[in-house]
């Protein structure tokens, strides 16, 4: 059973270890943008859930929008936490659960561990494409939070039971008070405000980023080295999402930085993948993809032979040799 520890990174090289310890606080400067994310949705909920003129529909979409990037902003710093300090990476991952009323540290063993290894070491994915089966594909798309979470979330009490690591469940106990306490406590106050302008956004986002497994892995092929993920280039897009439409070399090379991704894609990816896995247009696959057909997609992929499983074997000894770096406090490479 592999340890919380393994976060699916590699070892980041000297002259990025060198920039790292140039900058104040984050360990990238790029880090303020996700920050800057943030703390842009938490002020505007604070700003709906406290102002009553400003509960009207369009900051009500843009706090759903933000919630969305505030679980994109988990998944980057549960792979390389954002801040120098250990323990400022650990009290940043309550506010973050506060965002998306969720646990973040679930993404230990839901993303980084069971996720990132497909079904090769046995575990299967709680989240894969394969538990909604509607004729309309636009039925999966709906649904597949309603089948994903509650996987996901006893996958995670059978992991934590199995492995019986105290760190790992003092802190995801810490994150479940802060996020269900603060608000559980607007309730209190204020129960139809907090209900509608953070309970709903909470919600929104949390249940996209359960989509985005669906999107980005539906109709590809998980033996492949190169067509396991589907990505979305569009520049403007991945500004916006910190790369995270770049998933194939996520999955390849999970350490790099996500400020890193694109050039890799380009570099790794572009030249080798099936063609009809790199989206220009998230909103154009969505609408092409969902509500137009009435049957899934499918992606005939060349299955990946003895070199490709045995590289994917490499890179994830590396990866869990990472693993420990990660979780060790202040030694380590992150939170």
């Amino acid at each position: 059973m592999a340890s919380q520890g393994e976060l699916a990174g590699a070892k980041p090289a000297a002259h990025e270890r060198e920039r790292e310890r140039e900058t104040w606080l984050v360990r990238q400067p790029e880090e303020w943008r996700q920050v800057g994310i943030v703390g842009a949705y938490l002020g505007l909920l604070a700003l709906m859930y406290f102002v009553p003129a400003c509960r009207h529909p369009l900051p009500f979409v843009l706090a759903c929008l933000l919630s969305f990037l505030n679980a994109v902003v988990i998944h980057n710093h549960m792979h390389r936490g954002i801040f120098h300090s250990h323990r400022l990476n650990l009290v940043w991952r309550s506010v973050l659960s506060f965002g998306v009323l969720y646990p973040a540290s679930a993404n230990v063993p839901a993303h980084n561990l069971v996720h990132h290894h497909f079904a090769d070491d046995g575990q299967p994915d709680w989240a894969d494409p394969s538990h909604v089966a509607f004729r309309w594909h636009l039925l999966n798309l709906i649904h597949f939070p309603n089948i994903a979470g509650p996987n996901t979330f006893a996958g995670v009490g059978r992991w934590a039971k199995v492995t019986k690591q105290q760190g790992f469940v003092r802190q995801y106990m810490t994150e479940t008070i802060v996020a269900f306490g603060l608000t559980g406590a607007a309730l209190l106050y204020d129960f139809w405000g907090a209900l509608l302008f953070i309970v709903l956004p909470q919600l929104y986002g949390a249940r996209c980023i359960l989509r985005i497994n669906l999107i980005q892995h539906d109709a590809t092929d998980p033996s492949s080295e190169w067509n396991h993920s589907r990505n979305f280039v569009g520049r403007w897009f991945n500004w916006i999402m910190c790369n995270n439409g770049y998933h194939t070399i996520h999955h390849n090379r999970a350490g790099l930085h996500w400020t890193e991704l694109a050039e890799a894609h380009r570099r790794e990816v572009a030249p080798r993948i099936e063609p009809r896995l790199d989206e220009p247009s998230m909103v154009l696959y969505l609408l092409r993809t969902f509500l137009l057909p009435r049957r899934r997609p499918s992606v005939r992929a060349r299955a990946g032979g003895e070199d490709e499983q045995a590289a994917r074997g490499e890179r994830r000894a590396a990866a869990e040799q990472q693993a420990a770096r990660e979780q060790s406090g202040p030694e380590g490479a992150a939170a």
